[in-house]
């Protein structure tokens, strides 16, 4: 692909610091092949590509992941993430809406609904999306498993102790972690007869990616709960769960992607239920017969 791409918005040839599309349409010329396609993809699909993780864009355009980071490199940014954010400045105006489609203008009313119909919509693509097939192999490595260690950070760590808390109840021995050094260490005790859990909306999350491949070393079976199946924290699992909530860069951490995660540990704590039932309501009892003193 050796033409530059049609313009999305007429641009003087004095590019804006801060203009990401900008700053590809001066450079076009000046870039290698392969940084070319992943500009033409870009500048063709970039209202899609702050969705993409840096593997999809990579298979998208043609090109490797190291080449995207070339081309961020070039462009002035420290990665692929700073890049997406710069291009999300341009394309969602972060500064006029607090929540995705609420705006300045929505009343109260207006406003929450429009929160809450986020939420079942993430819920209800996440069923639509959940694949059966492997939310069986996920409950059967859960309840057969020595340890479960779950890792996630940010909002995805409310997910991964929601979890936990879940298991727990159920007579899982589980760990959760959400501290990176911990999350490194715990890796230590993992082995073959212990499931790691990841949750990562992006695939994308550093430190999650890393627990994963080191519990994955240690040879223990791998579930990844994400939005993005061909991210890296996607493609070190044995068992893929995917949600579907999708999330600009400055949306990041909100409510619908959680609530998607949430679902998922709900389907997957009721197969668990299911598969040790006996077992289940007799340590349901017992920990609720622990915790009875807590309330008035």
């Amino acid at each position: 692909m050796s033409e530059v791409p049609e313009r999305i918005d007429p641009v003087e040839n004095t590019v804006p610091s801060a203009g990401c599309l900008p700053k590809l349409r001066k450079m076009f010329g000046t870039l290698r092949p392969a940084e070319k396609r992943v500009a033409s993809y870009i500048l063709k699909n970039a209202g899609q590509v702050i969705y993409q993780s840096i593997t999809e864009l990579s298979a998208s355009s043609g090109a490797s992941d190291a080449t995207v980071i070339r081309l961020c490199n070039r462009l002035g940014y420290s990665g692929y993430q700073e890049l997406k954010i710069a291009l999300a400045r341009e394309l969602v105006s972060p500064s006029k809406n607090i929540h995705e489609d609420i705006g300045p203008n929505d009343d109260l009313a207006t406003a929450v609904r429009k929160a809450f119909q986020a939420n079942a919509q993430a819920i209800n693509d996440t069923l639509d999306l959940l694949n059966m097939e492997s939310l069986a192999k996920a409950v059967d490595a859960v309840a057969t498993a020595r340890q479960v260690y779950l890792y996630g950070v940010g909002t995805s760590a409310l997910a991964a102790q929601d979890a936990y808390y879940k298991l727990v109840r159920v007579g899982i021995p589980a760990n959760f972690f959400a501290d990176p050094h911990m999350q490194a260490i715990s890796t230590v005790l993992i082995g073959k007869e212990d499931v790691a859990i990841g949750f990562s909306h992006s695939g994308s999350t550093k430190d999650v990616v890393d627990a994963l491949s080191l519990a994955k070393a240690q040879g223990a079976c791998i579930i990844c709960i994400t939005n993005r199946s061909r991210s890296p924290a996607g493609k070190l699992a044995d068992i893929l769960l995917l949600t579907a909530s999708e999330e600009t860069p400055f949306g990041s951490g909100g409510m619908p992607s959680m609530m998607a995660q949430l679902s998922v540990v709900d389907a997957l704590f009721v197969g668990v239920a299911l598969k040790i039932y006996d077992r289940a309501i007799q340590f349901i009892e017992r920990t609720g017969e622990a915790v009875k003193g807590k309330k008035y």
